[in-house]
């Protein structure tokens, strides 16, 4: 199996000189199998590259997402596969408070919010608004496993397997909320326990708390400790702060590296980062 990273920012893209090295695109993971089926985790300004490369092939798109927060769905209006005529397109909505809004990805394409309507796309698009609510569920050959994120307005965490392999996918996720609890720190271990990789989100440093502290995101040492908690492989932390750097996150995971490199692999989401298992 294979996962390849297309957006790793969390919040708003980040353009620039200073983010070039970690890229500015928001959320989006790409995962293949060995035997070429795939998978599309979140659905942010990253999936617009990954959406150029598609369109040389014609089998099905799958798109899980973990919430509708903007950065999570605004690359969909421009995934070029969605203008393909007839193109075969499932999305699972992540399993948010707000019931009546998990049709978000397709309704920003609507009204004054965007020139093409998503009602004309020619592409068949499912949107299926049930799954991410199940324990656990398969979806075009991986076994998908579910648990509810700490962000307000809710969402889903997801563990995947396939090829032998376990990958999970955490963000936005606070790990110590200060108000409702949905998943305990207990909990995220037992679900995520001994992963190939854990991609999590740490948008926070703790100089940040506790200004931001319920504002749904985690810390880097929160992910780590969690990690090792785990019997974590391997981390990748996302969801950077649009304000970071690079110069900022070099720096970070030279800290990570220095504070937990007997215990634990864990480095900073960059664009185009592969994992080939």
């Amino acid at each position: 199996m294979k996962v390849e990273f297309f957006g790793v920012r969390g919040s708003m893209p980040s353009a620039g000189s200073n983010t070039h090295i970690f890229g500015g695109n928001t959320s989006c993971v790409y995962i293949e199998q060995n035997n070429g089926k795939d998978l599309i985790l979140d659905s942010g300004t990253g999936i617009v590259e990954l959406g150029a490369r598609l369109l040389e092939t014609q089998s099905p798109i799958n798109i899980l997402l973990t919430h509708n927060h903007w950065d999570h769905i605004q690359g969909f209006p421009f995934f070029k596969p969605i203008y393909q005529p007839n193109r075969n397109i499932t999305i699972v909505a992540g399993n948010v408070d707000d019931k009546k809004s998990q049709d978000a990805i397709l309704k920003q394409m609507s009204g004054s919010y965007f020139p093409v309507c998503y009602q004309d796309l020619p592409a068949s698009i499912t949107l299926n608004t049930d799954l991410s609510s199940q324990k656990q569920f398969t979806l075009n050959g991986f076994l998908v496993s579910t648990a509810p994120l700490n962000h307000p307005g809710g969402g889903t965490a997801y563990c995947i397997k396939a090829d032998e392999k376990k990958i999970a996918y955490v963000t936005d996720n606070e790990l110590n909320p200060p108000d409702k609890v949905n998943t305990s720190i207990c909990e995220w271990s037992n679900f995520i326990e001994g992963a190939d990789l854990l991609i999590h989100d740490a948008q926070f440093i703790d100089a940040d708390l506790p200004l931001k502290h319920g504002w749904g995101h985690s810390t880097i040492d929160q992910v780590a400790e969690l990690a090792i908690k785990a019997s974590i492989k391997n981390v990748i932390i996302i969801s950077h702060d649009p304000s970071r750097t690079d110069e900022q996150l070099v720096a970070i995971e030279k800290y990570l590296h220095t504070q937990y490199a007997q215990q634990l692999k864990i480095e900073c989401g960059r664009e185009g980062r592969v994992f080939d298992f």
